[in-house]
């Protein structure tokens, strides 16, 4: 089944799996699936699809048990599993459990029952099912919303599908050619940077330093705004944001909500953050309206992302509210910031541990690239297979989110299980992906997986980093591009040689997933090595 795909050329492309369907036949010409087609009239500025001829959906199985029946942990009176429950080792807690009391478990915290699974086929189900019989855990909305979001991450119902067909055209594939040129630029900035260091002697902070490149990125693409925390101090958003991220994260993972009975000052610090962000991404948007005033052409050709919410019309066919576009700027920042970076960190973490993979890399970039540092165009950046093998290959090892949730917004079914309306179910992403029935040799780092060199498993269904279903990322083809200009750039420029051992780098969760500890020291590439 097709979630989403977008036309490129003469192909419809999935955009997840990448697949490319000729749009004449259907076909995907390297593999054996096939589409069906409908017939299609346009009218009034409308599509008009005949389905009739659709098979009727398969009858959902009939609940054989009710989910509260599964195992899981003994816990404490009160508490539970909290105390096991490590925040920062969450995810880590949560695939042991899996592996103990089978892939559906529960466990207590704080008198809350929460349900968790690996089974493949829950979670395929379940992303596939929102967002009408699931949405976002309720947890995770309430943070966010109470912390002023509520764009399309966490919107639902009618208020979403507006912001994602939005979303979805302004990260489209077809965009990444107007919008490239933003990345080429602040990957020649991040070079930049590292040569000085290089230069210096200095160790760098991966994370920092792949976290300046994204939001670099993210707010040249979101607002038109040059940030440039590569060669200058980090600006009044960003710098609030290094507050705003970490406590989202917190509170989204914290056993117990103490701040609704005290206010600590750490509360007062974030709640002064998102004022401050607040303002700053109000007068953005005022500049943003006065230009479109002074070139009112702008309108038919927006050039970032704020532009394009203001000339877009909500589900009532009028323009959106301040609030929405307010909180779709602050869920870009949120989402396009950490996933990326965090990627990035390890991926170059995982370089440090495969020399052959290193060599891999620096060859397609002089390939490729030729005599530049930085792909010049999307056409060349799409070119650097093996960077997105890498990336590819990371994401399935050290997925950044490594943890997904739904909450039951009616009384369904899952996998066979009775779920009642409300109940949360947290989805652990990474077990399948290294489960060695999908992915031959699965906890080895093995780009060469996703170029075609194939011995034993290969199941892409189990990798979904980007999600599935019908909110799937939209940032992904852009995330994707962002991985692959970075490491060809990296790679072709630069030794790189980790401070330390591998064993000192250590997984964190948040809400996301971070490398800690990773810290690398680079030198210019040696001019026979460049030569050669």
């Amino acid at each position: 089944m097709l979630g989403e795909g977008e036309i490129d050329g003469d192909d419809l492309v999935c955009r997840n799996h990448r697949w490319r369907f000729a749009l004449d036949s259907g076909r995907r010409p390297d593999g054996p699936e096939c589409l069906i087609s409908y017939p299609a009239i346009e009218r009034d500025e409308s599509v008009f699809v005949d389905v009739s001829r659709r098979a009727a959906p398969a009858e959902k199985p009939r609940a054989t048990r009710p989910l509260a029946s599964v195992p899981g942990p003994k816990g404490l009176p009160i508490l539970g599993s909290a105390l096991q429950l490590d925040p920062a080792r969450a995810h880590l807690v949560m695939e042991d459990w899996s592996r103990r009391y089978g892939p559906t478990f529960q466990f207590h915290v704080g008198g809350r029952t929460v349900f968790a699974t690996s089974d493949l086929s829950m979670i395929e189900e379940a992303l596939r099912a929102r967002p009408e019989t699931f949405r976002r855990t309720q947890r995770t909305d309430a943070t966010f919303t109470e912390a002023g979001i509520k764009g399309v991450f966490n919107a639902e119902g009618d208020a979403w599908r507006p912001q994602r067909k939005l979303a979805v055209a302004a990260l489209a594939q077809r965009r990444l050619k107007d919008l490239y040129p933003h990345i080429r630029t602040v990957a020649g900035r991040l070079k930049r940077r590292w040569e000085t260091a290089a230069a210096a002697g200095d160790t760098l902070d991966v994370v920092e330093e792949m976290k300046r490149f994204t939001v670099d990125v993210t707010t040249l693409i979101a607002f038109g705004l040059d940030s440039n925390t590569i060669e200058q101090p980090a600006d009044p958003i960003q710098r609030h944001l290094e507050l705003v991220l970490p406590t989202i994260s917190r509170r989204i993972t914290a056993a117990f909500s103490l701040r609704r009975y005290i206010r600590l000052p750490q509360d007062r610090r974030f709640e002064r953050a998102l004022v401050a962000i607040r303002e700053s991404l109000e007068t953005l948007l005022i500049e943003t309206r006065q230009r479109l005033d002074v070139d009112p052409g702008r309108e038919a050709r927006p050039t970032n992302f704020i532009e394009s919410m203001i000339v877009a019309v909500d589900e009532n066919g009028g323009p959106f509210s301040d609030e929405t576009i307010i909180s779709n700027l602050l869920t870009m920042l949120v989402a396009g910031e950490d996933t990326t970076a965090f990627t990035l960190a390890w991926a170059i973490h995982e370089l440090c541990e495969t020399p052959r993979w290193r060599a891999e890399l620096r060859r397609e970039a002089d390939d490729v690239l030729g005599p530049l540092d930085v792909a010049p165009d999307v056409e060349t950046a799409n070119r650097l297979a093996v960077a997105d093998a890498v990336a590819n290959e990371t994401m399935r090892l050290r997925p950044a989110a490594p943890i997904n949730g739904v909450t039951a917004n009616v009384d369904t079914t899952l996998g066979g299980f009775a779920v009642p309306k409300g109940t949360t179910i947290l989805l652990l992403m990474r077990p399948g992906a290294v489960d060695r029935a999908r992915f031959a040799d699965p906890q080895a780092c093995r780009p060469q997986r996703w170029l075609g060199e194939t011995i034993g498993a290969h199941d892409v269904s189990a990798h979904a980093p980007f999600g599935s279903g019908p909110r799937m990322c939209p940032g992904r083809s852009l995330a994707l591009i962002e991985m692959r200009t970075a490491l060809s750039m990296l790679a072709k420029s630069f030794d790189i040689e980790r401070v330390g051992p591998a064993a000192g780098v250590r997984e964190q969760f948040g809400f996301t997933m971070a490398p800690v500890g990773l810290r690398v020291r680079v030198s210019p590439r040696a001019p026979a090595s460049r030569a050669a």
